[in-house]
């Protein structure tokens, strides 16, 4: 990668800006450029989208973005120490990059973007869940954006990708799958960062479809998802009990049985179970 954007390698991008990962900002750079170029690539054909990365840090994965063919990439990053980086590669991929300075779960980017657009990021991890659900459940239904590359923890990864009847399977799961098509596409040990974690990562695709796949009213789910998998061990009609009281009649028009668990019931039940809740 660096013989083919002509930039310094990242280790030296780091040293002559003074830069250290801190965990206050869950951050954990990613200095491999092969590996960075391999996670753009992930994401698809970009020479006809924009992207949106949250978290670039000093710029691995934008580096990878743009010499990928990224029409363009709007990266967002709150630590202000890394911008004389990010200006580096602005300078070599005119404009090509746009930066800014904001807070992630504050700034709404749309204004900045052109369809089609991809998000591609190494998420901070103190907020990758976060942004994922916030993706997944806006009101209006296809999103702005088409696909979703995003890099977790490898725990939050399996937990996005589980299927109902299993440990791992919750929350995570069936708001990715009920309206996406999500797979674990790359897998990254500890000593792929600086500094190292403790966790091995993941890297997940999405690929939103052109409709969910079961009607529900999107913040009904995923009021009836959390408040169901909060106490796991519950069967459904004690751990429901505060979101209607009539929750057995609910569960009853679902066709969900009350002696369920939460991890027993596929995504076609629990919108189901939202239909009936969103009626009042």
């Amino acid at each position: 990668m660096t013989a083919l954007d002509g930039l310094p390698p990242l280790r030296d991008v780091i040293e002559q800006h003074d830069l250290v990962a801190k965990k206050s900002m869950g951050q954990n750079f990613l200095l491999d450029l092969n590996l960075t170029a391999k996670i753009a690539r992930q994401a698809g054909n970009l020479s006809k989208c924009d992207v949106l990365e949250i978290g670039p840090g000093p710029g691995g994965l934008t580096r990878g973005l743009l010499a990928e063919g990224a029409r363009k990439v709007l990266a967002v990053e709150k630590d202000r120490r890394v911008m004389g980086a990010l200006a580096q590669i602005g300078a070599h991929y005119p404009d090509r990059l746009e930066v800014i300075n904001a807070d992630a779960l504050t700034l709404d980017p749309l204004e900045r973007l052109t369809p089609p657009v991809r998000v591609v990021s190494n998420l901070p991890y103190n907020i990758g869940t976060e942004l994922l659900v916030r993706w997944l459940t806006p009101t209006d239904w296809p999103p702005y954006w088409t696909s979703l590359t995003l890099m977790f923890q490898k725990e939050v990864a399996e937990r996005i990708v589980a299927q109902p009847g299993t440990k791992k399977y919750g929350r995570l799961a069936i708001l990715s799958q009920w309206r996406a098509t999500p797979h674990i596409v790359m897998e990254l040990p500890p000593e792929a960062f600086s500094p190292p974690p403790k966790v091995h990562s993941a890297v997940v695709h999405f690929e939103a479809l052109p409709a969910p796949r079961f009607e529900a009213d999107p913040k009904v789910l995923e009021r009836i998802v959390a408040a169901g998998f909060n106490q796991r061990r519950k069967m459904l009609r004690a751990s429901l009990k505060g979101v209607a009281t009539d929750i057995q009649d609910r569960l009853d028009a679902a066709g969900i049985k009350p002696t369920d668990r939460a991890e027993q019931v596929p995504i076609e039940g629990w919108c189901a179970l939202a239909r009936e809740v969103a009626k009042g």
